[in-house]
């Protein structure tokens, strides 16, 4: 039986970019995929008059380098998130719209929220990215929660919902469901909160022309031959320097193999030998964030002619955050709310019908009556994907960083382990995906 020198499981763009790499190596490399589709959580739906909608990962700002880079070298444009005119904040019951960063608070609650974020991004400066437990008092942040950090920061009631709304949309989280050493880590990843949140010089600065599945394709497209889709992979067997793939109707045989999955559905594989302890009870302590993405398509953005950017934020209803997800040319009105963590779990138990009347409503609380009547309404739900099981990535609770976060990227034998989970640069993000893939390859080559 052929024996490859590596086998890559999922093809995301860690996937994607760990076998273009083995391969540049002259490498035998077979690339499984469970879908019948590459882009992982990057997944953009495409339909007949040329409407394209981000379901997954949408959009790339500064210093996301590797993101650009394979974009450019695909020939695939980017172009700026719409953000010109006013934000909305809908906030106990009253909508009050605004220019610039700063939502009209109350000055006590401003300076709140202003001290904390600029607290939390000097603390993340001092957190070693490659090994967040050797940081300073890491052991002090991991045993806190997010949400622990922010009660003892901000006095004000009103600051306290504007962070935790930021948080969520960072995260798809609870505060409270994430360990402040990540929550540490995962701000000087993707350096700062400021850019985190922000769409000007943030991470939601642009989006991709054509959807965020295009470089992933074209990417996938100059090596197809090597990729094998509707491939679930069940078990993984490490015999005398051989590693034995096994999945439904399948038997492959390796020297290496990369499992670029997040460690979640990692630890769903079954292993023999069994996975070191640490290794294992990290895969159990490493659950997804939750989201979905709801989409309501109009005739045209119709905001923007009232002067708004489509951007907004409310502590009611089950979507928090909005964004103008409008086509380049504006050829057509696209909004796009995120219903986040806890909003995001009970989201799940409506009807389709509920789901959709409750977020036509918040637009229209946000827009106008005009929100009320789309063209179409779509939704979304990641924690409902078999193979991705959550988004938009693992996050680590409470003690798992400073027991455990060694076990992340360390190789069992011959098996190593590549998803944006296990960048330390833009973890959670597309660009920390391709960084993983990198990283991952440098390790079998080397």
């Amino acid at each position: 039986m052929k024996i490859y020198d590596a086998i890559v499981i999922g093809a995301g763009y860690a996937g994607l970019t760990a076998t273009r790499e083995l391969l540049k190596a002259e490498k035998d490399v077979l690339l499984l995929e469970a879908r019948d589709r590459v882009g992982g959580r990057v997944y953009t739906k495409y339909y007949d008059d040329g409407t394209y909608l981000d379901l997954g990962a949408a959009w790339v700002g500064p210093t996301q380098d590797k993101i650009y880079a394979l974009a450019k070298e695909f020939g695939v444009q980017t172009f700026p998130t719409y953000d010109e005119g006013k934000s909305t904040l809908l906030f106990n019951g009253k909508v009050k719209r605004y220019k610039g960063l700063i939502p009209p608070l109350p000055i006590g609650s401003l300076l709140s929220l202003d001290f904390a974020i600029k607290r939390m991004n000097k603390l993340s400066k001092t957190i070693d990215l490659e090994k967040p437990w050797e940081s300073p008092n890491a052991e002090y942040y991991d045993s806190m929660t997010l949400a622990t950090w922010m009660d003892k920061q901000m006095s004000f009631k009103t600051a306290k919902i504007m962070f935790k709304l930021a948080a969520e949309a960072i995260w798809a989280a609870d505060p409270n469901e994430v360990s402040m050493l990540h929550a540490l880590f995962y701000t000087k990843s993707g350096r700062d909160l400021d850019t985190l949140m922000n769409v000007k010089n943030g991470a939601q600065e642009e989006r991709i022309l054509g959807g965020a599945s295009q470089p992933a394709l074209r990417l996938a497209e100059t090596f197809k031959d090597k990729i094998r889709l509707n491939s679930v992979v069940r078990s993984i067997s490490q015999e005398n320097d051989i590693v034995t793939i096994k999945g439904d109707g399948f038997e492959f045989l390796a020297k290496k193999v990369v499992v670029a999955l997040p460690p979640t559905l990692a630890g769903r594989i079954n292993y023999f030998p069994l996975m070191p302890a640490n290794r294992e009870q990290l895969t159990q302590r490493m659950p997804m964030g939750t989201v979905w993405k709801t989409y309501a398509i109009y005739d045209k953005p119709f905001w923007r002619e009232a002067g708004l950017n489509g951007l907004s934020a409310t502590n009611e209803g089950y979507t928090t955050v909005t964004f103008d997800n409008s086509p380049k040319d504006g050829s057509k009105g696209i909004m796009m709310g995120f219903v986040l963590g806890n909003q995001a779990k009970a989201f799940s138990n409506l009807s389709e019908e509920e789901r959709k009347t409750s977020i036509l409503d918040s637009f229209a609380k946000f827009y106008g009556e005009k929100a009320r009547n789309p063209l179409a309404y779509i939704d979304h739900s990641w924690a409902a994907e078999e193979f991705t099981r959550g988004c938009y990535a693992g996050l680590m609770p409470t003690g798992a960083w400073t027991s455990l976060g060694k076990a992340l990227r360390e190789p069992v034998g011959n098996i190593h382990w590549a998803g944006t989970e296990t960048s330390d640069v833009w973890n959670g993000y597309i660009d920390g995906a391709i960084r993983s893939g990198e990283r991952v390859a440098k390790e079998i080559l080397g």
